[in-house]
């Protein structure tokens, strides 16, 4: 079923809210900066963009709708707090059978999601999140991840030029460069034909570093194709106290500095560097710092508006990890933004 037969006639998986307008603010250093970029489609896409937020990866919607933390309204909260996209994080290679077809009520409700978030007037990048699952076999992966955008790019190509697919998240060993090159000059045919003006979103591998950009292979040709990193350097920092980490689970009272600034912008210079050189967009995907470890608010807050802040300058649309779960942008159980995170990313926000 592709998207404009759901748009037309399927029932509603979610409940459709009242939208309104966001508040604006003076113009964004990201207007300045995309008097600099190319004039390719990824180009206009990237100027589209701006300010976005990781959602749903960890909600109860996946396997039960009806105990999703995640609401319809949130969307247009979402959208009235200043944000203009969401990506979509899925993990879908749960939701397949044997034969890597998509359970059709897991289709269903990503059906409702992109529909309601494109309903609030956000943009949408649909992100194939199993990495790790990816990583560690590179090989029992590609064959799902080749059924899974089969399957997306034919459920989805009459969808609106504000959705777009993210191949992989943050690609890693023994998934390296090499092989994720192979894997993507396999992977970009397939979704080129069902979509070819379809925007992409492709990153490097090492987690999406920006210091593996220059490895990055993408077919010269294809100018609708836009570069994603993630930014969670000083990585001290970010994730001090990180159960999933295990040389960060004990850290704390870690500061973020001035040195830590400035590195911040001298990586960032690098990137803008890459893209002027390659003529291609970029998206800074994910940034944050855990919130659960006792790091203090104000110091969360500044990293996060100093990550905002140079992201702008150079030009780069950027999604904050992440709504809810940990990280969090928004407090579902009390209804309510953690204000001083989204003022940081949203400054002026009503």
């Amino acid at each position: 079923m592709r998207f404009a037969h759901f748009l037309l006639g399927s029932a509603l998986v979610l409940a459709t809210p009242a939208i309104a307008q966001p508040a604006m603010s003076g113009e964004s250093p990201q207007a300045a900066a995309a008097s600099t970029a190319g004039a390719g489609p990824a180009w206009q896409t990237a100027a589209r963009l701006k300010r976005g937020v990781n959602i749903i990866g960890y909600d109860l919607l996946w396997s039960d709708p009806a105990k999703a933390r995640f609401k319809a309204r949130h969307f247009g909260i979402i959208k009235q707090g200043g944000f203009d996209f969401v990506r979509v994080v899925l993990q879908s290679f749960k939701h397949m059978d044997a034969q890597n077809r998509l359970d059709p009520k897991w289709l269903a409700t990503l059906d409702g999601v992109v529909k309601q978030a494109t309903a609030a007037g956000l943009g949408v990048i649909l992100d194939e999140h199993d990495f790790n699952l990816c990583s560690e076999a590179p090989d029992a992966c590609e064959p799902k991840l080749i059924a899974f955008w089969t399957q997306i790019g034919e459920r989805y190509r009459d969808a609106p030029d504000t959705v777009l697919f993210e191949l992989l998240n943050e690609p890693h060993a023994p998934l390296d460069a090499a092989r994720w090159n192979a894997m993507l000059a396999k992977l970009i045919p397939v979704v080129r034909a069902t979509n070819p003006n379809r925007t992409l979103v492709i990153g490097p591998t090492r987690w999406n570093n920006l210091e593996e950009l220059p490895g990055l292979e993408l077919p010269r040709e294809d100018r609708n194709i836009l570069v994603t990193f993630h930014s969670y350097e000083p990585f001290r920092f970010t994730h001090q106290g990180a159960p999933w980490t295990p040389e960060m689970a004990g850290l704390k009272n870690i500061p973020f500095t001035a040195a830590d600034e400035a590195r911040i912008k001298a990586d960032y210079d690098k990137v803008g560097a890459w893209s002027k050189a390659n003529d291609r967009p970029v998206l800074m995907g994910e940034f944050g710092a855990y919130e659960k470890s006792g790091t203090p608010m104000e110091a969360r807050a500044r990293y996060t508006a100093t990550v905002r802040r140079e992201a702008e300058a150079h030009g780069f649309p950027w999604a904050y990890w992440q709504f809810d779960s940990d990280f969090i942008l928004y407090d579902i159980d009390k209804d309510r933004w953690v204000e001083p995170i989204r003022q940081a990313l949203v400054p002026n926000a009503k």
